[in-house]
């Protein structure tokens, strides 16, 4: 049923030059993060927002200088909840612990994934945790892409959060990624070094964009583990950490990472496309057509780091995965060089 309870106190603020122009559904959209537009444009509809007293159109364009009172509809708890969902720990001690992270499991809690995250899991398995980044990242020190797997430290003490925390923004961490990529690079051993952004129209995508253009610096070394007919795995070793760092930096020297649907506009791939055209016409279809993979060929596999409250040094590997072993299984049988 709508309108829903709305706010008995209204907010109320004036519109600054910068956004003059802007649609009002837009604008307070971006303002009110946690609402959808969705949701604001029936808040204005229902006129519960006002400019200079008057109700307005989700169409209204705001001018600097407008008076703006909005209600709003009281937010649902969005606390992350405790799910019983299995973990594989490969280190666990008093201050944290270390997870093997599978495909299709986000970090923590954020617009649409609320439920089956890391961190659902992590509240039901553990009772304390640090608080340091926020009642909705308990523990999280730093995060994977859901369809990246492997190692990915939980926190459970907040010096040992902060700490930690410390050598992540000094390069103190030794993250080693394996990807199996398209395309064989020239060089054994080789880097990247090109700012990363937010892309100009897909929200959710990043860019190569200069510095002078909303760009953060971002550098990442990679070696030829392996080289295929067409294809090669690869170990990168990443010296920042940008959102989407390897993926968008690899795709950008021409090596996209196989089956990453953002950035290689491939979502899979089967045996007919380990085995070529000519192997794969003497295929049954369904033979050809199994997949080997289908999100992102990218593993976090190693890990090193010093205790934050010991300083002892932790070396870590998670096991390649098992859709990675089988992609690698098919191109050692059909494209080995």
């Amino acid at each position: 049923m709508w309108p829903p309870p709305l706010s008995e106190t209204p907010e109320e603020f004036e519109v600054k030059p910068r956004t003059d122009g802007k649609r009002i559904d837009a604008y307070l959209a971006s303002r009110f993060t946690n609402y959808s537009r969705q949701v604001i444009q029936k808040v204005i509809e229902a006129e519960a927002v006002t400019v200079n007293g008057r109700a307005v159109k989700p169409s209204y364009r705001v001018r600097a200088g407008d008076m703006i009172s909005v209600r709003l509809p009281e937010l649902p708890d969005m606390t992350p909840k405790p799910e019983d969902i299995p973990l594989e720990v490969v280190h666990d001690d008093p201050a944290l612990t270390v997870v093997n992270k599978p495909p299709g499991m986000v970090t923590h809690p954020a617009k649409g994934n609320w439920s089956g995250t890391l961190v659902n899991a992590i509240q039901f398995h553990y009772d304390t945790l640090s608080t340091v980044a926020g009642e909705n990242r308990p523990g999280i020190v730093h995060r994977l892409d859901r369809d990246t797997t492997g190692l990915l430290v939980v926190v459970k003490d907040d010096l040992a959060h902060r700490r930690l925390s410390l050598q992540f923004e000094q390069r103190e961490v030794h993250k080693e990624y394996l990807a199996i990529v398209h395309g064989v690079p020239q060089r054994d051993e080789d880097y990247v070094e090109r700012p990363i952004g937010f892309h100009r129209v897909i929200r959710e995508k990043m860019a190569i964009r200069e510095i002078e253009d909303g760009g953060k610096p971002a550098v990442t070394f990679f070696q030829v583990v392996q080289r295929f007919r067409d294809f090669a795995l690869m170990r990168c070793l990443p010296k920042t950490g940008r959102t989407h760092q390897i993926r968008v930096h690899l795709t950008h020297i021409g090596h996209p990472i196989v089956a990453d649907r953002m950035y290689s506009s491939r979502d899979r791939l089967t045996v007919a496309d380990a085995a070529g055209p000519e192997l794969a016409r003497k295929m049954t279809d369904d033979e050809a057509a199994t997949v080997l993979i289908d999100r992102q060929a990218l593993h976090a596999h190693r890990l090193r780091f010093a205790h934050p409250l010991t300083g002892v040094e932790l070396n870590l590997m998670a096991p390649v995965p098992a859709d990675m072993e089988r992609t690698l299984a098919a191109l050692r049988t059909y494209r080995t060089v």
